[in-house]
């Protein structure tokens, strides 16, 4: 499996454990709700659909209702088939979720785990914030050097360029830090309280965003900071 389908197939999982969805409503939420998967089509999407149904981890059923059925088949339509995560799929996508290793840090699979945050438990999406500012600082590092040794050689515009993309790697690190402190200061807060436990999400984990105004997420599949 590539690195990018099986991006797609946690995603797909992911999206089908909210709730059962039927093709098309499954490519317009990876087009909204995933800007990464923006160029991706049907032609890769059914793929994945029936690779991920032989593997057992989804089912296919019929999505409309027997008058709608009935009305597609006498136009020559085929009733919409809507995709259904097994308990095998469910048990699947949460093991891809504990994973924290190297891929989870990379830009398309971090974007991709990380819009899954709500479902991963805090120490999980701890090492993978913690991650992926790991190799963005060392890719940061890599770019202050190459700026260094070229520096002389390189006309404005290039030399803008270079600086464009060490300050998006640059405010993306930014970013990493105060979503880290945040989950820390959380869960410091967490385990000093002895009050009940609220409820926020299916690993029983309060979320760990900043609450202040004015921080927007930066597009970790943004070429500038590759």
């Amino acid at each position: 499996m590539s690195r990018r389908s099986g991006i797609l197939e946690f995603a797909v999982l992911g999206l089908l454990r909210e709730a059962p969805m039927h093709g098309y409503e499954l490519r317009k939420r990876l087009n909204t709700s995933l800007g990464i998967f923006r160029a991706f089509s049907y032609g890769t999407l059914y793929p994945c659909l029936k690779t991920l149904v032989a593997n057992g981890w989804l089912i296919e059923e019929p999505g409309s209702a027997p008058e709608e059925a009935m009305a597609a088949s006498l136009a020559g339509r085929r009733a919409k088939i809507v995709y259904r995560l097994t308990a095998e799929g469910k048990e699947h996508f949460e093991e891809l979720l504990s994973h924290t290793g190297p891929d989870a840090w990379e830009d398309e699979h971090f974007a991709a785990r990380f819009a899954f945050f709500g479902q991963t438990e805090r120490e999980v999406r701890m090492r993978v914030l913690e991650g992926r500012r790991s190799r963005l600082e060392e890719r940061l590092e890599k770019m202050r050097a190459s700026l260094a040794r070229t520096r002389e050689r390189l006309d404005d515009y290039t030399l803008e360029l270079q600086r464009h993309g060490m300050e998006s790697v640059e405010r993306e690190v930014r970013w990493l830090n105060e979503l880290i402190e945040s989950e820390r200061a959380g869960r410091d807060q967490r385990s000093g309280q002895d009050a009940p436990a609220q409820h926020d999400n299916d690993s029983g984990e309060t979320g760990g965003l900043p609450r202040h105004g004015g921080s927007t997420r930066p597009d970790p599949s943004d070429d500038t900071a590759k």
